[in-house]
């Protein structure tokens, strides 16, 4: 899907807005932001929530890049 830039369609940001929504209210999210919240929690990571929720974030969309770079063959 591509990194939204500021001059994209309205309906593009809404697209790309739509597509994090679905990935933050699904089960695997949630529980890979719980895992990292104790993680940091024992690592006195600052702001451990914010934290979590930014890493577990770019982990699907890293994964989902790799897996897309995959199907295209452009790896």
């Amino acid at each position: 899907m591509g990194v939204p830039k500021f001059d994209s369609p309205e309906e593009e940001i809404k697209k790309w807005l739509n597509h994090i929504a679905l990935i933050c209210l699904s089960e695997d999210f949630q529980d890979l932001k719980k895992e990292l919240e104790k993680i940091y929690m024992q690592s006195d990571v600052e702001n451990v929530q914010v934290a979590a929720f930014q890493d577990a974030l770019y982990a699907f969309l890293a994964q989902e890049e790799d897996e897309l770079a995959c199907q295209t063959g452009a790896n």
